[in-house]
């Protein structure tokens, strides 16, 4: 038998607009309440290929309000007055990939740290979803009369934990997480030779801010991420354009996969933007693309609301 590798966890290409999908520590982080809805269509034309839709929730647990000191590019510093340290969130998703589909809820508790000029932040996320196998068109190509078809399970709850830190400033960030803490294991079928896990994926990121212009503002980011056994590592290296906070673009290498053509606008407290990723692998043969598109309701009172821009 030859082992295969394959995409265990959803691919994000606006990743720097809403780190909290794979970092819990963002949770609350600066300050607002957001609601972010993401749905992805990953290489278009490919039958069975990854798709992805998600909806998540974050506030900060305020005693009594933040107060705001503006700078020189409508920027927000954030300054806490009398602010609870504690950050929710919460995450409902589902992902389609091939055959499999996990539909799942993430619960997150974040607690924050106000230094001089900085925040530390640290989050745990209780996580459980259901694995779906599906064999509509299955059966057209295999056996019918295979064991493991006939004795797997159609759908498993699978309950795990993720865990992340995030320091940041007024110009840059970093951040580390990991998904399925527990790695738990996922049996799809009677046989004791069908007992899976899922791995346990690591997450490293970072940022700068550099303010080119009156009303310009580049922000470079990376994201790392790579599971336990290191098989599939991947990098994605990005760099933003902001322009009069309202307008974005920017372009995203990811190592051995694709270019990305990312850009958005912000209307009030609503931000949306829109991802085209190029495929540099064989697959492009197969595909069009990849399309991701990204909505963001950014709200709360005057007195508490603030922006850090390497959000949104």
């Amino acid at each position: 038998m030859t082992p295969g590798f394959g995409q265990q966890t959803p691919v994000y290409s606006q990743y720097m607009m809403n780190g909290f999908l794979f970092n819990p520590a963002l949770a609350g982080n600066d300050g607002t309440n957001s609601i972010n809805l993401t749905a992805r269509e990953q290489w278009l034309g490919l039958p069975e290929s990854p798709s992805t839709q998600s909806i998540s929730f974050q506030t900060r647990l305020l005693k009594r309000s933040y107060i705001s000191k503006s700078t020189m590019v409508k920027r927000s510093i954030p300054k806490p007055s009398r602010s609870s340290p504690v950050g929710l969130g919460a995450h409902l998703y589902t992902d389609r990939n091939g055959m499999f589909r996990r539909t799942g809820i993430q619960l997150t508790y974040a607690y924050h740290i106000d230094l001089d000029k900085s925040q530390l932040s640290f989050g745990i996320s209780a996580v459980g979803y259901q694995m779906s196998i599906s064999n509509e068109g299955f059966f057209d190509t295999f056996d019918p009369n295979d064991p493991l078809l006939m004795e797997y399970d159609r759908n498993v709850f699978i309950p795990d934990a993720n865990f992340g830190a995030y320091y940041r400033t007024d110009r840059y960030y970093a951040g580390f997480s990991v998904t399925n803490l527990f790695q738990s294991a996922l049996k799809i079928g009677a046989s004791k030779e069908n007992n899976y896990k899922l791995l346990r994926y690591y997450y490293i990121t970072g940022g700068y801010e550099f303010q080119v212009g009156s009303n310009l503002i580049l922000m470079p980011s990376i994201l790392m991420k790579s599971p336990e056994n290191l098989h599939t590592f991947q990098a994605d290296i990005s760099a933003r354009l902001m322009y009069m906070d309202s307008f974005w673009g920017g372009l995203s290498y990811r190592t051995t996969d694709a270019m990305v053509v990312f850009a958005g606008l912000r209307v009030d407290e609503f931000y949306i933007g829109y991802a085209f990723d190029y495929s540099l692998s064989s697959i492009r043969k197969h595909t069009i693309g990849s399309h991701e598109l990204m909505v963001a309701w950014v709200f709360g009172t005057n007195a508490r609301r603030y922006r850090w821009l390497s959000r949104y």
